[in-house]
C-alpha cells in the first residue's frame, strides 16, 4: 500500500511532527477528565491514577500521570489545556521558526499537569522531527553510501503508515476499545506504546533520508528503485 505512493511533496519531517504531535495531544487530553471527575483533591502522589472510575480506570490501567499541581481539579483543567495547545501547534504552527522547540516544550509541560507518560513522550520526539525541518542533512548521514541513503528513503513510507496505525491504535483505540466497548485488554496498550518508541526514532531517521533525496530535485520510489522528479 505504502510502496506504492509517491511522497513527492511531502516533508516527511512536518508530516511525521504533525501527526504524532496531534496524536499526543489527543492522548493527553484524555486524562484530564478523569483527573477533574475525583474532584477537588490533592492527588496521592507525584504519580497517580487519572482514571479511578469508569472502564478505562481498569480497561486501560488507569491511565497513569505524574503532577506538580496539588489539586486534581485544577491538574485536570491545566491537562486539558496544554494538550489541547499540543495538538493545535502540531496541527498549524509545527513548522514556523523554532516549532519543533516549543512543541517539545509544550510536552514537557502536559507531562508535568497531569497528561500522562505515552502522549507527552511522543510529543517530545515528534518535537525532535519538527527541529529537522527545512535543514540541512546530518553530517552522519552525508557520509553513508548512496545505495544505503536511498534505501532508507524508500523505507520511509513504510515505517510511517506502520507508526502511524499503531499510534492511532495506542491512543484512539485505547478510547474506543477500553472505554467505549469496554475491552479489558491493558497489556495491548503498553505494548503498543513500547513498540511506538523505537519504531518513530526509525520513522524519523528514514525521514531524513527522505527529506535529504528529495531536496536534492528527486525522491526514490519504493516499487521501481528509480529516481522521479517531484
Amino acid at each position: 500500500m505504502f510502496g506504492q505512493i509517491r511522497f513527492t511533496q511531502v516533508s516527511a519531517a512536518r508530516l511525521v511532527a504533525s501527526i504524532f504531535g496531534l496524536l499526543a495531544g489527543i492522548g493527553g487530553i484524555m486524562h484530564g477528565p478523569g483527573e477533574i471527575l475525583q474532584g477537588n483533591v490533592a492527588p496521592s502522589g507525584l504519580v497517580f491514577n487519572s482514571w479511578t472510575v469508569e472502564p478505562i480506570a481498569t480497561n486501560v490501567g488507569g491511565e497513569p500521570a505524574m503532577t506538580l499541581i496539588p489539586n486534581l481539579l485544577l491538574s485536570g483543567v491545566l491537562t486539558i489545556l496544554m494538550s489541547s495547545a499540543v495538538l493545535v501547534w502540531a496541527a498549524a504552527f509545527v513548522g514556523k521558526r523554532r516549532g519543533g522547540v516549543i512543541l517539545i516544550l509544550l510536552s514537557l509541560l502536559m507531562l508535568l499537569v497531569g497528561g500522562g507518560f505515552a502522549p507527552p513522550l511522543i510529543g517530545i520526539i515528534a518535537g525532535v522531527a519538527g527541529l529537522q525541518i527545512n535543514t540541512a542533512a546530518p553530517s552522519w548521514y552525508k557520509n553513508l553510501p548512496s545505495r544505503l541513503r536511498n534505501l532508507l528513503a524508500a523505507a520511509w513510507p513504510w515505517f510511517f503508515g506502520i507508526c502511524a496505525i499503531n499510534g492511532v491504535i495506542l491512543i484512539v483505540g485505547a478510547l474506543i476499545f477500553g472505554y467505549i466497548i469496554g475491552l479489558n485488554i491493558p497489556q495491548v496498550w503498553v505494548f503498543c506504546f513500547l513498540f511506538s518508541i523505537p519504531l518513530l526514532i526509525l520513522t524519523i531517521l528514514t525521514g531524513v533520508a527522505y527529506d535529504s533525496n528529495k531536496s536534492d530535485g528527486s525522491v526514490v520510489t519504493q516499487r521501481s528503485g528509480k529516481r522521479v522528479m517531484p
